[in-house]
């Protein structure tokens, strides 16, 4: 199972969780930047490369409590960062960002202040489709100079036959003669840098598809023959970049554009659902790396195992949805930051609080509902918790009975239908002549 993914820090006694955290996945991605160009902090003196987002986005967090939801989304983080740093010397930060206060009912002095920006403000949101918007334009523009340029010049990557003139004549030949295909001549840009990527590939002896090493020239190409690894890596997100489908929608790379043109395709063709299988998602234990696929079995293990019956506590505290879910976020966080939730004692590892919460018989010592029934307990603790999708909200199903209990059902009286209809509004409309048309 993959490590989750975690970053501490320690500041006036407290434990902050900084970085998204992710319960064992395979991740997934986005188009990788322009790497060219420094970034500065929107608040301050600090700067960093493209290739340190991450650094400047958890500088943002730490020093100055900033939080950019969706970064993904940002077509031109460069530009975009820029934008924000200048409206930000102009006007103060709350004229636009929205303020989340951390332990909100708490004392005073564990209160803390962070602020959002995000989509929700109009600004920010049409910021997001402009930038977009510019990229697009210049990816096209790019693909038309390259599509009319006709001093390309290049000597084929797997023979030494040379190519003059328009690009198209290389990439087909590679297809055909090498059965290499990287795809229509037409959906590529950044062409050059392109075929330079994978040229470096092959002088280090590095097979294409599935990116192994090896000795020497010719057993590469025994590999790449024998194994048909004549292609690239479509996992591989540093190929993006050089594929126009990627800029055509906000957020979205080539493969989730290309589910979605499949998906539309097959509901056109057949509305028939009944072969639908659906994906299970796995629920992990609050306790250990078992996973169920069900809320009974994941129930029934944490239950049986572990003696922990959340059913138990859900019916006892009379727990709605969405306060099942900040309990469960709670227990999630105290444990990942190794402290029992029951006492709040801290240990060294995940093992010896887990230990603890037995021997002591914390399992279900739950601290006062006012310690977690908190604003910032709605997120996760995990970013992809299927635990938090199979919580049930079993009141509003029993409200629902029971209004549906308390509600009388008439009979229809047609026991005097002869006068009912003689006595019937309807007749005078109709001589009247409202209904004739």
């Amino acid at each position: 199972m993959a490590a989750c993914v975690e970053q501490h820090n320690v500041k006036d006694g407290k434990d902050s969780i900084l970085e998204p955290l992710s319960l064992p996945e395979s991740p997934g991605g986005s188009i990788p930047p322009d790497n060219s160009t420094s970034v500065p902090c929107i608040l301050c003196v600090e700067s960093y490369s493209l290739t340190e987002k991450d650094a400047l986005l958890k500088h943002l967090v730490l020093e100055h409590k900033l939080v950019i939801a969706d970064v993904k989304l940002i077509a031109d983080f460069r530009r975009y960062i820029l934008y924000w740093r200048k409206r930000f010397a102009e006007q103060p930060i709350t004229d636009f960002c929205s303020v989340i206060r951390t332990n909100s009912e708490g004392p005073v002095e564990g209160q803390e202040d962070y602020f959002l920006l995000c989509d929700v403000l109009p600004e920010d949101r049409i910021l997001r489709e402009q930038l977009q918007q510019k990229r697009l334009e210049e990816i096209l523009e790019q693909q038309q100079r390259e599509r009319n340029d006709a001093s390309f010049h290049r000597v084929c990557t797997f023979c030494n036959d040379e190519f003059t003139g328009n690009r198209s004549l290389l990439l087909n030949h590679m297809a055909v003669e090498h059965g290499f295909n990287m795809g229509l001549p037409d959906n590529i840009v950044y062409c050059t840098e392109f075929l330079d990527t994978l040229q470096k590939k092959l002088d280090n002896l590095q097979c294409l598809y599935c990116e192994k090493t090896f000795r020497d020239k010719t057993t590469l190409k025994d590999h790449m023959r024998k194994k048909q690894h004549r292609r690239i890596n479509a996992k591989n997100q540093e190929y993006d970049k050089f594929y126009v489908i990627n800029y055509l929608e906000l957020g979205k790379t080539w493969e989730e554009v290309q589910s979605e043109d499949d998906r539309e395709m097959i509901e056109d063709q057949d509305d028939d659902w009944s072969d639908w299988q659906d994906h299970p998602v796995c629920a992990v234990c609050l306790f250990c790396e078992h996973q169920s696929e069900t809320m009974d079995k994941i129930y029934s293990h944490m239950k049986d195992t572990h003696g922990f019956d959340l059913a138990k506590i859900k019916t006892e505290l009379g727990l709605k949805f969405y306060q099942q879910v900040k309990l469960v976020n709670f227990m999630r966080r105290e444990i990942h930051q190794c402290r029992c939730y029951g006492c709040k004692e801290k240990f060294p590892s995940k093992n010896e609080v887990l230990k603890h919460i037995v021997d002591a018989k914390h399992i279900m010592a739950l601290q006062d509902k006012s310690t977690w029934d908190q604003p910032q307990y709605y997120f996760p603790t995990y970013e992809n918790d299927a635990l938090l999708c199979v919580l049930s909200d079993s009141e509003s199903e029993s409200e629902t009975d029971n209004q549906s209990k308390e509600i009388p059902v008439i009979a229809e009286d047609i026991s005097n239908l002869k006068a009912l209809k003689q006595t019937s509004v309807l007749n005078q409309l109709l001589k009247d002549g409202t209904y004739n048309s």
